[in-house]
């Protein structure tokens, strides 16, 4: 491990391949550069200081190059242990960023680097999966009053603030940049269903044409997934607990049904859900052997992984990112440890994807400190211009163009007179 006053990463050596992948990253994120900008020229957070707890990825150096832009100070650490590229890690640690991550870190060392973000004393924290947020209400409450605003990016953090909200101990407001529309069809459905897909492929080299896949979940991640796992020649199989996703499910054309007849009958297993244990040990015990099992919710409690190897008679890795556990005379394969399979084992969402959804960190930053004494203690959502504005920024960075209202339309859109 290779220490600094402001960083630890596992080899600062790697910065130089953590540069040229930013600088790949930034050739796909042209909505997020002209954010970077116009925050050049504005500063817009000038004197805040922004903690982060995201993947430590290509895509997020250039997310803390565009908050730096606009003034502000940054130190961030990872929101899981196996999702940082350590050569960007090293990349942001050579550019003078505080930074704490490594791949592979031990549950000590990732609380102990996200106190070292919360030491900063920051302003704003952004999160993914609320750990961040978590840990300050819990342990460190006497900085409650100077957090101007938090934002946090996914659906399990999201599900955690609410119950947060819903307990009324939620002490500082919330910006929810997981309810972008943007968010949920570039980064959700686009996204996560391409990189969980690929971080599977990558783990196991698996033929997917023929496979029985089931998909836990039918959300807007849950339908990327299924629908590229269709893509490749899988047989998807969809489970649900929400009537209106299963009828959905069914309506586009995929087997619904309960996880334990799901589990008879599966080759490959994907959890996206936000919740826990989702698939449980019984429902193991019911698999065939040889059937995968990923995870690509953001903690690895959607599948039951601390009674699987109770029961196991013996574990090994069989291939990086490949465990088997033999149980009841059969093998299982647990792939990424059970934590995010497309940021474990593969490099998490293109570049093209991020950008909309950072679009919508460095924004939520911006609002949070423009509207600082407005804001209430609880989980908000940006508002919709500001959705529609990046939504636009990415169009303009793909070259597109779409039409405008005429007068003539905007009047008769704000008029009830004129009928059939």
């Amino acid at each position: 491990m290779d220490t600094g006053k402001n960083y630890e990463v596992k080899d600062i050596s790697l910065a130089g391949q953590g540069a040229r992948n930013m600088e790949l990253a930034e050739l796909n994120m042209g909505a997020l550069l002209e954010v970077r900008k116009r925050f050049s020229s504005e500063k817009p957070l000038s004197g805040i200081r922004v903690g982060l707890a995201l993947h430590v990825t290509k895509e997020t150096g250039i997310l803390v190059r565009t908050l730096i832009a606009g003034g502000a100070d940054v130190a961030i650490t990872g929101c899981n242990p196996l999702s940082t590229q350590d050569d960007v890690a090293a990349a942001l640690a050579e550019e003078g960023v505080r930074v704490w991550a490594y791949k592979g870190e031990t549950t000590e060392d990732y609380y102990r680097y996200i106190n070292n973000v919360i030491d900063f004393k920051p302003h704003i924290t952004i999160d993914d999966g609320c750990d961040l947020v978590s840990e300050i209400h819990k342990n460190h409450p006497h900085l409650l009053p100077e957090i101007i605003c938090g934002c946090e990016e996914t659906t399990t953090g999201i599900i955690r603030l609410k119950a947060m909200e819903k307990a009324g101990v939620l002490k500082y407001p919330m910006i929810a940049v997981n309810d972008n529309k943007t968010k949920h069809m570039v980064d959700n459905y686009y996204g996560t269903g391409q990189s969980s897909i690929d971080g599977i492929l990558r783990a196991t080299n698996l033929l997917y044409a023929g496979k029985t896949f089931v998909v836990c979940g039918y959300g807007s991640c849950g339908k990327g997934v299924a629908e590229r796992a269709r893509g490749l020649g899988a047989n998807v199989i969809v489970t649900e607990v929400d009537n209106f996703r299963a009828l959905q499910a069914h309506y586009d054309g995929y087997r619904v049904m309960k996880t334990a007849d799901a589990a008879k009958i599966g080759d490959v297993f994907c959890t996206v859900t936000g919740n826990k244990h989702v698939i449980n040990i019984e429902h193991m015990k019911q698999m065939k052997n040889g059937a995968i099992l990923a995870n690509s919710g953001h903690f690895d409690n959607e599948l039951q992984l601390e009674s699987l190897r109770k029961a196991a008679s013996s574990v090994r890795q069989v291939r990086p990112f490949m465990d088997e556990f033999v149980i009841d005379d059969k093998k299982l394969f647990v792939l990424g440890e059970g934590r995010l399979v497309n940021l474990a084992a593969a490099e998490g969402h293109p570049s093209e994807v991020m950008s909309t959804s950072f679009c919508g960190q460095a924004l939520a930053c911006e609002y949070g400190v423009k509207n600082k004494d407005r804001l209430e203690d609880r989980v908000l959502k940006l508002p919709e211009e500001l959705d529609d504005q990046i939504a636009g920024l990415q169009l303009k960075a793909m070259g597109v163009e779409i039409d405008e209202f005429t007068q003539e339309q905007k009047d008769y859109l704000d008029s009830w007179e004129e009928g059939t």
